[in-house]
């Protein structure tokens, strides 16, 4: 199957991109390469060193034998677009195209416009290039569960049945998005709902909780592969950050008093979870959403458990509870389904005390990278 990967520069899209071309898929990556814009313009770096993408495809050429097809250029320009997909012919898409950091959006005005016209006209532009093109093409959509928020009541997957004055309906689950960015993801998710009814477009939508990792079998096959680590207060996820923190004897910055629970899930699991959705397609007309994650831990939680893995191997860690700059429920009930991937064969990798040493060994290994003024956060909800 030919399967573009929009995003494919990026965390999760690299990854995926490797996975799917060593299991024998035609894969082309599509990225504009702003993300290392990004970097630049926070100046910071990720802690693992990334080479040029030509330098990256050209060594797992190498490695390999196996070709990605690489097509630089912005899905805002629908022209471009539009001509790349044309070109490449994909029956499947995988949409990781997209400014996927919650503070990076609440920065001010200019970055949550941005994050919103990056986001909302990306996937719009899709939507329509596949309506005009490739009506039978499988738009696969990495979502969040950041979408749902934290209601009071259990997340289902995408819908909840209601009854109401007498009647019953399954309609779309109630989102409450907590930044400028997860709030792009509900129109993405509105958008695509929308295509699917009106059009007959076929769509999975991934509603990812919180990637920890950095290895895949592909990224660890030689250091020019090697996958992003972000630990910024920006582009930061919670398990890599704290990670960082420990291999350098910064105290584990929990915000607020850590109880805020999510989704969390291993890189590994990711790319499988894409791969799930691109082998057993949505169907004409119809718009699925699988919540994407293995377990539920609060913020507080992983922060011990990393503590108590640094511990374990000879480093000196503290927690320590900070302000909370964003503004969220920090007690909060949360039980959310994911059925949906594990009852098409997921079989997940759950976070391990082997998985700990060996995140935190990498991190211990490009320590000399890690820029301590990065690690703080300096956006805030409240300006």
């Amino acid at each position: 199957m030919k399967v573009l990967v929009i995003g494919g520069d990026g965390y999760c899209g690299w990854a995926t991109a490797l996975y799917l071309n060593k299991r024998g898929y035609e894969v082309g990556i599509l990225d504009n390469l702003v993300r290392r814009h990004w970097d630049n313009e926070l100046c910071v770096e990720t802690l693992t060193p990334i080479a040029p993408i030509q330098h990256r495809l050209k060594r797992w050429n190498e490695l390999t034998g196996k070709n990605i097809d690489l097509f630089i250029g912005d899905i805002t320009n629908y022209e471009f677009l539009s001509k790349t997909l044309r070109q490449f012919e994909p029956e499947a898409i995988v949409h990781f195209g997209e400014q996927r950091s919650a503070p990076f959006s609440m920065i001010d005005r200019e970055h949550a416009v941005m994050t919103q016209v990056n986001n909302v006209v990306g996937t719009l532009n899709i939507l329509y290039a596949m309506k005009e093109d490739f009506p039978d093409c499988h738009l696969v959509k990495l979502g969040t569960m950041g979408e749902y928020g934290t209601p009071n009541i259990d997340i289902e997957e995408g819908y909840i049945t209601i009854e109401h004055n007498g009647r019953k309906d399954t309609l779309p689950y109630p989102k409450q998005p907590g930044s400028m960015y997860h709030l792009s993801k509900v129109h993405d998710s509105h958008n695509i709902h929308f295509a699917c009814r009106i059009w007959g477009l076929r769509a999975t939508d991934l509603n990812q909780g919180v990637v920890y990792g950095v290895l895949t079998d592909e990224t660890a096959m030689d250091d020019l592969l090697v996958n992003r680590l972000d630990y910024d207060g920006v582009f930061g996820t919670a398990l890599n950050r704290f990670c960082v923190q420990a291999a350098v004897g910064h105290p584990l910055t929990v915000y607020g008093k850590g109880g805020q629970t999510r989704g969390f899930l291993d890189i590994r699991d990711t790319v499988r979870c894409v791969e799930l959705a691109i082998a057993t397609p949505a169907a004409p007309g119809e718009f699925r959403v699988f919540n994407q994650f293995t377990e539920l831990f609060s913020v507080g939680d992983l922060a011990r458990m990393v503590e108590k893995a640094g511990s374990e191997i000879g480093l000196k860690v503290e927690v320590k509870n900070l302000e909370n700059p964003r503004i969220e429920k920090e007690e909060h009930y949360f039980n959310a389904k994911n059925t949906n991937l594990l009852d098409l064969g997921l079989e997940p990798h759950y976070l391990s005390n082997s998985l700990l040493d060996s995140l935190l060994n990498v991190a211990v290994k490009y320590k000399t990278r890690v820029d301590e003024s990065q690690i703080l956060p300096k956006v805030t909800w409240k300006r």
